[in-house]
């Protein structure tokens, strides 16, 4: 890591640790359900990283209350806390939606008391037609192919605690925005945002979506790591894509298996790997807290900010 240098690093030994009395507070059964295509996150994981880090997301959220009962005293008012956001960012394939279904998880059972939602930021992209009309199909996953000005408008009303807020639905099977329906946000006290643009910093706008970030999360591997990670989900992609007609992969699932894998290499190469290497690991060194994955998924080392 070139950003190393403004962390603490901390082996897995070290992390499992810092907080003892934690135990995985769901079932065998309950993380396979949270799992994605080939992650291979086990309750011993979510013992040994996941309990700790919900630990140090607590003593962020108390600060950060703390600090909007001191703004009311200070204006002599009442200054309501407004929600906790988390922001969870990294490549595609590397688990970062596992990651923040589970923190979801966790952080709902931990604190009961607590409305803990979850938003992808694949919602934001423009829908396929607009990508098309403005040339940049090829770039989606691209900063230019979100529109930022929604998804910062969004984040700012669940800041400032309204009712009711719709997100746009995204669909992986048809690899395209749903026309019609939504995601409602319903005033969370907690809220998990995850997308592999949460930590970029757009050249045209004053504010950014990290703005909003009371803490973030960067999920890290090496890119030959996560290349293969993407290939494997790719072919489980296809293992079911063939049953279903109007999935985005039964082209691909019905037609040659090694013309479809030389195709998906393409697209690693030209589109995610670029995209990772330009836009998305230059981000890292901004997360508060960054987990290192090595073979099979396993967090081998952490690192935590230290300012």
């Amino acid at each position: 890591m070139d950003d190393k240098m403004n962390y603490y690093p901390i082996s897995r030994k070290e992390w499992q640790g810092f907080y003892h009395n934690g135990k995985a507070p769901l079932t065998e059964e309950e993380l396979e359900d949270i799992k994605g295509f080939n992650d291979q996150i086990s309750l011993q994981d979510v013992q040994d990283i996941y309990v700790p880090l919900t630990h140090l997301i607590h003593l962020y959220m108390k600060e950060f209350e703390s600090l909007t009962v001191s703004k009311g005293l200070f204006l002599h008012e009442y200054v309501p806390v407004p929600p906790f956001i988390i922001g969870i960012a990294g490549s595609v394939a590397v688990g970062k939606s596992t990651t923040a279904r589970l923190l979801q998880l966790i952080l709902s059972r931990t604190f009961k008391r607590r409305n803990v939602q979850l938003i992808t930021t694949d919602g934001f992209l423009y829908p396929n037609k607009v990508l098309e009309a403005k040339g940049i199909m090829d770039r989606k996953g691209f900063p230019e192919s979100y529109d930022m000005e929604k998804l910062i408008d969004f984040l700012n009303q669940v800041k400032n605690g309204q009712e009711e807020i719709k997100a746009p639905l995204y669909s992986h099977s048809v690899y395209d925005i749903i026309e019609g329906e939504y995601e409602v946000i319903q005033q969370p006290d907690i809220l998990i945002v995850e997308g592999i643009n949460t930590l970029q910093l757009p050249a045209n706008q004053q504010i950014y979506v990290s703005d909003f970030f009371d803490f973030s999360v960067f999920i890290d591997a090496d890119s030959k790591l996560i290349e293969k990670w993407y290939l494997e989900r790719f072919g489980a992609l296809l293992d079911t894509a063939f049953l279903d007609p109007d999935n985005y992969y039964y082209q691909y699932a019905i037609g040659d298996r090694d013309e479809a894998f030389a195709m998906a290499k393409e697209v690693w190469k030209n589109i995610n790997l670029k995209n990772l290497e330009e836009y998305i690991l230059p981000t890292r060194g901004r997360a508060d807290i960054i987990l290192h994955k090595t073979e099979n998924h396993i967090i081998d080392e952490i690192f935590m900010r230290k300012y």
